[in-house]
């Protein structure tokens, strides 16, 4: 049984590490205790706490060793059970935090990072347990986990054009695979806040990213679906392409991307290219509900 009192004072007392105990045998029971079904535990203590201890530079020296062991939790793809899937997810969450802790110390390796960017895609496609809210377990939310370690990825200095462009093709390949899930837990949002995280490093050529987009908008392309519920996987498509399109619309702060830039940028270069590669491929999507772009008005008679 975890020592959930124990670390009830550790979270009261401002998250101080406790003093007498040995912080790798401390971070051995923490990271076991991101497979909880209690969400108390899992969320409340354990990732609350470890991404405390991230952020406050507790796992400075240590950052390599940490990471590698949740790079571990992500290869746990033996089983289906409810802890086994709740610990690849918040793996992945917690992964997640060590990256971004990287991107503001520069203290990992290209090798290191670019493991962790391999194990982590393996997970992102091959996860099948897609559920939002659960009511016994809270929030299991692989997808939205996985979008969030995407989007601290994006923002890593080892991952540059090639290593950029996969990612932009992992989110078009679990976009793209079959699923009966239908997003419920603002998924859609968060993959494509990880997307714009991507674009505003503005190292994938344009081209390769409009390319992308036909990809997608080639899934939804149509009239609205023939006598019967729209797909969960058309449905999910959509939602993110609509999220996507808003985001570059009005723009977001705060993405990896921006946070670990000296000089970030406000919006892709891209951007106006993008919104109509966006513009059309949700009219195609959707021809019954949106008008095609309107030609150039008639010249008057002579």
């Amino acid at each position: 049984m975890q020592r959930s009192s124990y670390w009830e004072r550790v979270v009261a007392e401002g998250y101080r590490v406790p003093q007498g105990e040995a912080l790798d045998e401390l971070t051995t029971e923490l990271v076991a205790m991101l497979g909880e079904p209690d969400p108390h535990v899992r969320d409340g203590i354990a990732y609350s706490v470890l991404h405390t201890w991230i952020s406050e530079g507790v796992y400075d020296h240590l950052l390599s060793g940490l990471g590698d062991g949740l790079a571990y939790g992500l290869r746990e793809s033996g089983g289906d059970d409810e802890e086994t899937v709740l610990r690849r997810s918040y793996s992945a969450l917690t992964l997640g935090a060590v990256v971004a802790r990287d991107n503001l110390i520069y203290s990992l390796s290209p090798t290191v990072v670019l493991t962790w960017a391999d194990y982590a895609v393996a997970w992102f496609l091959g996860e099948e347990d897609l559920r939002g809210w659960e009511p016994d377990v809270g929030w299991v939310h692989a997808i939205t986990h996985g979008a969030d370690l995407i989007a601290t990825l994006t923002a890593s200095r080892h991952l540059g054009t090639d290593e950029l462009t996969v990612l932009l093709d992992v989110i078009a390949e679990r976009l793209l695979k079959p699923t009966e899930q239908r997003f419920s837990g603002m998924e859609d949002e968060r993959l494509a806040f990880a997307t714009m995280s991507l674009l505003h490093r503005d190292l994938v050529p344009t081209e390769t990213v409009e390319a992308w987009l036909e990809r997608l908008a080639e899934r939804i392309a149509g009239s609205e679906p023939p006598n019967g519920p729209e797909s969960p996987n058309r449905a999910n498509i959509t939602a993110y392409l609509r999220a996507l399109h808003l985001q570059l619309l009005l723009g977001v702060h705060g993405t990896p991307a921006q946070d670990a830039s000296a000089s970030p940028h406000t919006a892709p270069a891209a951007r106006t290219d993008l919104l109509i590669a966006l513009q059309n491929a949700l009219r195609a999507g959707s021809p019954w509900l949106y008008r095609q772009t309107a030609g150039p008005p008639p010249q008057p008679s002579r």
